[in-house]
């Protein structure tokens, strides 16, 4: 039947129902009316799915927004965010449990170097040396500049200054409290030569005033 190729169901099964009613014994009316049924049936069971993975998502959401207030760390969004695919903030191992740690997707930025590397999951409890432990050596660092006990790390604060990143700290220490935040679900955290930080710390300030 048209309304059945057109995916018009209920039309269709109204359709097949009244001619039914007029020919109780026609086989191709009884035909349609088996594939109408599973088809029916079919639908049914994308729409429940598809309302289930809508209100998993929505929880998933509540909890994520409820985890970032309790400890107090900052977010903000921008009209462009960066493509980084699937990375976001989340809850693992389980988006739906309280009792889950917060990850989040990291940049560590070498400024002086114009170089960086990327952290798809920085857990709120691994610090930066946890990280910088198996990151270091740099492949493009021959001037063996950068090493764990060579380097300070930085973040912008909310008011466009910066902040001394401990490198041994939590990462939830250093988010939490307001002082910085986290843009387009990304941590953005500078890594520096302690010789350098000076010069890096007077580039900053004069990009901050232009």
């Amino acid at each position: 039947m048209a309304l059945y190729s057109l995916d018009k169901v209920d039309e269709a099964e109204d359709a097949t129902q009244r001619g039914l009613t007029l020919d109780p014994t026609n086989k191709s009316l009884e035909i349609v009316a088996s594939k109408i049924t599973a088809r029916k049936e079919a639908k049914a069971r994308i729409a429940a799915k598809k309302k289930a993975e809508e209100e998993r998502n929505r929880k998933e959401k509540l909890l994520l927004s409820t985890a970032l207030r309790a400890r107090q760390i900052r977010t903000r969004k921008t009209d462009q965010p960066p493509d980084v695919e699937d990375a976001g903030i989340r809850l693992s191992p389980d988006p739906l449990s309280p009792e889950s740690m917060l990850e989040f997707p990291t940049v560590l930025l070498y400024p002086m170097e114009a170089q960086s590397d990327f952290i798809k999951s920085f857990s709120e409890m691994n610090s930066i040396v946890d990280h910088l432990d198996y990151i270091f050596p740099l492949p493009w660092d021959t001037k063996h500049e950068y090493s764990i006990n060579n380097v300070e790390c930085f973040m912008e604060t909310v008011t466009g200054g910066l902040i001394k990143a401990g490198k041994k700290l939590p990462l939830l220490q250093i988010l939490s409290g307001g002082k910085v935040e986290v843009v387009d679900e990304m941590v953005r955290i500078f890594v520096v030569p302690i010789s350098k930080t000076g010069k890096f710390i007077a580039e900053m300030k004069a990009r901050k005033t232009t």
